[in-house]
């Protein structure tokens, strides 16, 4: 092993697939040492496996960092946030349509100043970091301000983000609409300056069918197609209202899926948030095109759209992610969000197993945003970003340790139970880029010299 590397031990699981959603996970599809290390180079995954076995092929000059009753995971990854929304997250009493002029519109016209841009889009990964997501699929506004902002501080913190400025040229205020022609020459010059610069993605980002012009949609197309590895995000059918609207605005398509088909938006690069209220015939478009849903659930209850059908959608081989949808959404965390749509499943008498959550929060949604060869797992070679979680951390969650007998309980404990207090300590990239306060000092473990996750 070079000189130079460093090794992170403790607990570590990660997938290798798609455990499927059965209790017991499919044979070969997760890897987990209770006694583990993590070896890392450069900012990359240089080995893993269980200590016993790597601690003795460390250099002499390795430095180890122990989490004691820690749990290292990959980095959470998101498929579907809102950067200007935090200061929405939690507005009261309105469903999706009222929701966006009441709250959403005038926050986001703010987003016109560079400077509060800035302030917010730092705020926001800083937030990330502290929820234990180091990737993501982000909305930003209709201003390029936001979305230079927003790549400026992930690149900050060695993030890989995935975002793009709004295209929105009707049915919104005057000081968020864009001209067409402007969203197309606009969105391409962000594409352009920020699409693969290190690890930051562009994604072409029409709001929703109702507030682009037919004339807009045509150029959003033309330009997925020019630049076939950008992702598009938009969203779809997550509201009657909104359905039964944008059905009134293009009486000509079939659906509303074919309005986004028909306007070149649909592929494997492109992730639709919510697809709640849809049929079998949009599910095998959806397949046949390799397009991917962003399941919302905390936004999806909490704005009362309804329910999402989880067991339907991977029935139809539909490629799915699991998203916060902050602001509609309530929490950044992605343990959060995972015990939201558990509870969606369960009232669609379905479920979530853990498995199922840990692997979308992490590979799953890492194989939605095409970033699965860089991040994801702790494969040798791909980006070191990761998560050590504490399943002591709260009160609740310690009072449910003595009770636990498996790894699955433990999984279940944390996405059940867990929220921000449990992210004990995020990587990104090799470096610790937010460490939880007064964490307990773990015991020091004998060989080589090493440090402490504190």
């Amino acid at each position: 092993m070079p000189s130079g590397c460093e090794a992170h031990r403790g607990a570590m699981l990660h997938f290798l697939d798609d455990p499927g959603n059965d209790p017991e996970p499919r044979p070969g599809t997760y890897e987990y040492f209770e006694d583990g290390l993590l070896v890392l180079n450069q900012g990359k995954v240089l080995a893993k496996g269980p200590a016993s076995e790597w601690l003795t092929k460390l250099p002499s000059d390795a430095k180890v960092t122990c989490w004691q009753d820690g749990l290292i995971v990959p980095g959470f990854i998101d498929t579907h946030v809102h950067m200007p929304q935090l200061g929405v997250m939690a507005s009261y009493g309105t469903q999706l349509l009222d929701w966006l002029e009441t709250y959403t519109f005038p926050h986001e016209a703010r987003f016109s100043d560079g400077d509060w841009a800035r302030t917010e889009a730092r705020r926001f990964t800083n937030l990330l970091l502290q929820h234990g997501t180091t990737s993501a699929l982000v909305f930003c506004t209709s201003h390029p301000e936001s979305v230079n902002a927003l790549f400026e501080a992930a690149e900050e913190h060695g993030m890989g983000l995935t975002a793009g400025k709004v295209m929105m040229d009707r049915y919104a205020p005057e000081n968020l609409k864009d001209t067409t022609a402007e969203s197309y020459s606009d969105s391409l010059a962000l594409l352009q300056k920020w699409h693969q610069r290190g690890r930051q993605c562009y994604a072409i980002t029409p709001r929703f069918a109702a507030t682009s012009t037919p004339e807009q949609l045509t150029l959003a197309g033309k330009l997925a197609a020019e630049y076939p590895d950008a992702m598009v995000q938009t969203h779809w059918a997550e509201n009657i209202g909104e359905i039964t609207w944008v059905r009134e605005l293009f009486p000509e398509r079939t659906s509303y899926l074919d309005i986004y088909d028909h306007y070149g938006l649909l592929g494997d690069h492109t992730v639709l948030a919510h697809g709640i209220h849809i049929n079998n015939e949009d599910r095998q478009r959806l397949a046949d095109t390799g397009s991917s849903i962003a399941f919302c659930p905390t936004s999806n209850t909490f704005l009362g759209s309804g329910l999402f059908d989880f067991r339907a959608t991977r029935d139809a081989d539909v490629s799915v992610g699991l998203a916060s949808d902050v602001g509609g959404g309530t929490s950044l965390s992605m343990l959060a969000t995972m015990a939201e749509a558990y509870k969606v499943c369960r009232l669609r008498d379905q479920t979530m197993t853990p498995w199922q959550a840990f692997y979308l929060a992490t590979l799953g949604n890492a194989r939605v945003l095409h970033r699965d060869e860089e991040c994801g797992n702790f494969e040798r070679g791909k980006i070191a970003d990761f998560v050590v979680l504490d399943h002591r951390a709260s009160p609740m969650l310690a009072m449910k340790e003595p009770f636990i007998n498996n790894l699955s309980e433990t999984l279940f404990n944390l996405m059940i139970l867990g929220d921000d207090r449990a992210i004990a300590a995020t990587i990104v990239a090799s470096q610790v880029r937010y460490q939880r306060p007064a964490l307990p000092q773990p015991d020091t473990l004998p060989t080589h010299s090493h440090t402490q996750g504190a």
